[in-house]
């Protein structure tokens, strides 16, 4: 048992290491850190100009916004579309709804500057070129299919039994819908909610073809750190963190297996 702590310690470690060195970097002086011939991984000379330089020298604002757009934009698009989705999936028979999710998840495996460059031609004609409508739209088609697979389990978890006693009595579709499937449905929802904005949040490649020139959070990060501006991009770094370490804290009880794998007991 000691050596199972042993190994979630080190594993751990592993995965804390880069933002703890992320940390490090916005508030320490450069001289002990980037500048450093010989850069201590201990906190010896605290301060707050990093963040403060950073911040009011550059635009950071209006990147920050877009990513939170985009992000909050593709989770309501993919919860919208993957509830229905989901419903009729769970409600056919596993021969017929299982090759439909596998050929979902295939879609997940193509490569996105494979299929990003012809969504950017189209969406220069539908005038949805350099907005945040059209790079929400196209991350949609990533986080879709993940979330349809993680609502479909959702609702084969829940008692086929139970929407049937519902119909007896009278209620139609929508009323078992929104009376008795979603709210039993709303963890495994919640948890596809959750996913689908983080698939977002950090999104890169359909950001830099499809809203290049006044982009997300993520591409200016890139671009401060190309351009040698590093304290902003290490200041940008740490706050584009936080959003996530707040929203995982606030829904970390639907972030589990049998949520994910949709399993609501009955």
């Amino acid at each position: 048992m000691k050596l199972v702590y042993l190994g979630a310690l080190i594993v751990g470690a592993y995965f804390l290491f880069p933002l703890y060195v992320l940390v490090l970097l916005a508030f320490n002086e450069p001289s002990s850190t980037l500048l450093a011939k010989y850069p201590s991984l201990l906190p010896l000379s605290l301060t707050l100009n990093n963040l403060k330089a950073s911040l009011q020298g550059s635009e950071f604002l209006d990147p920050f916004m877009k990513s939170l757009e985009t992000a909050t934009l593709v989770g309501l698009v993919t919860i919208l579309l993957a509830v229905p989705a989901g419903y009729g999936l769970s409600r056919l028979p596993r021969s017929i709804s299982y090759p439909f999710l596998v050929l979902l998840l295939v879609t997940n495996m193509m490569p996105a500057i494979v299929i990003g460059i012809p969504i950017a031609v189209e969406f220069i004609k539908l005038h949805l070129f350099e907005s945040v409508i059209g790079l929400a739209l196209a991350q949609t088609l990533v986080t879709l299919p993940i979330a349809t697979f993680i609502i479909q389990g959702t609702f084969s978890s829940i008692p086929v039994d139970l929407e049937n006693q519902a119909r007896i009595d009278g209620a139609g579709l929508f009323r078992r819908l929104f009376s008795i499937l979603l709210p039993l449905a709303a963890p495994g929802i919640a948890a596809a909610f959750l996913i689908s904005w983080m698939f977002s949040w950090d999104e890169f490649t359909y950001a830099i073809l499809l809203i290049p020139f006044h982009s997300t959070l993520p591409v200016t990060i890139y671009l401060d750190v190309t351009r040698g501006n590093l304290l902003a991009g290490v200041a940008f770094s740490l706050i584009f963190t936080l959003p996530v370490i707040v929203l995982t804290f606030a829904l970390q009880k639907y972030l589990r297996g049998e949520y994910l794998a949709g399993g609501i007991k009955g």
